[in-house]
């Protein structure tokens, strides 16, 4: 399986923050979800990924290759928080536009999703709901035949049924086991529905990328007394709150293990929400 991102030992230093040595990595026929609080680095590993800016330090490879090459950069898809159209546009026009400056751009896979979309192509954007405006830059990515999506918060702020459209046409893209996307979102719930990997990027460094399935079949929260979490061998605890009245909850792995050690102790599922606000209390401690 080749990768369609990797990172290595990316770095990217700017006055109070730091990028610290990245190592990232896009599979092909994958979603990797990108997660990590407001300021985390989400956004600026997704612009040194996309050459959009440069690294202090470290390597990035994009389709196996320099980013900085165009061979690279036409086989990528890219949507962003918010449209990046000029309002006045319409999808007429932003269609004979992309025909003229990219070499792949397919006009009529443009039209066919516009219409699937339910786009008016004469409607000027600025006219358009915030979920439309989503889906025009989304039919503007695919119409040029990507190997890769890169999506930065694209479903943020949408509503659920048009969140869920566009999840849907995500696992449809990487039905080709050649495609991948990168997502980033602070909507967790969308990321446990579509992605097969999760990658936690916390005050500038990379914490973990791993599986979702064994990462969430793996952790779980443990609500006991502090005194029984004070029995867990330390490697087991990622993270604990301890409360008042004798109720603690702890953050901890191998399950099997804990269940083993804390028989009367109340295991619950943990979301990827609670496993980030865990690693951020952990952090403030």
């Amino acid at each position: 399986m080749n990768n369609l991102i990797e990172t290595i030992g990316l770095c990217k230093r700017y006055r109070g923050f730091t990028l610290d040595h990245i190592d990232l990595t896009v599979p092909e026929g994958t979603i990797v979800g990108l997660i990590g609080e407001n300021g985390a680095g989400k956004t600026t590993t997704i612009k040194a990924i996309l050459n959009v800016i440069h690294p202090d330090a470290g390597t990035v490879r994009l389709m196996g290759m320099d980013p900085q090459r165009q061979a690279a950069r036409q086989q990528v898809g890219v949507v962003f928080e918010d449209s990046y159209f000029y309002g006045g546009l319409n999808g007429a026009q932003i269609d004979r536009i992309m025909a003229g400056i990219h070499p792949q751009w397919d006009s009529q896979k443009f039209r066919r999703d516009l219409r699937r979309f339910d786009l008016d192509p004469k409607k000027p954007v600025k006219d358009f709901s915030r979920g439309m405006r989503m889906k025009i830059s989304l039919a503007t990515a695919l119409a040029s035949h990507p190997r890769l999506l890169v999506l930065d918060e694209a479903t943020s702020g949408l509503d659920p049924v048009v969140r869920g459209e566009m999840l849907d046409l995500f696992l449809e893209f990487i039905q080709d086991e050649g495609c991948g996307i990168l997502l980033s979102s602070h909507i967790t719930g969308d990321l446990e529905r579509v992605a097969d990997q999760i990658a936690y990027i916390h005050r500038g460094k990379l914490l973990f990328q791993r599986d979702k399935d064994q990462l969430l079949q793996e952790t779980a929260i443990v609500r006991c007394s502090g005194t029984q979490l004070d029995r867990l061998p330390r490697d087991l605890v990622v993270a604990r709150q301890d409360g008042g009245l004798g109720g603690s909850a702890a953050l901890v792995r191998d399950v099997t293990q804990v269940r083993r050690l804390l028989p009367n102790a109340v295991i619950d599922r943990v979301t990827i929400d609670e496993m980030m606000q865990f690693y951020a209390g952990r952090e403030s401690k």
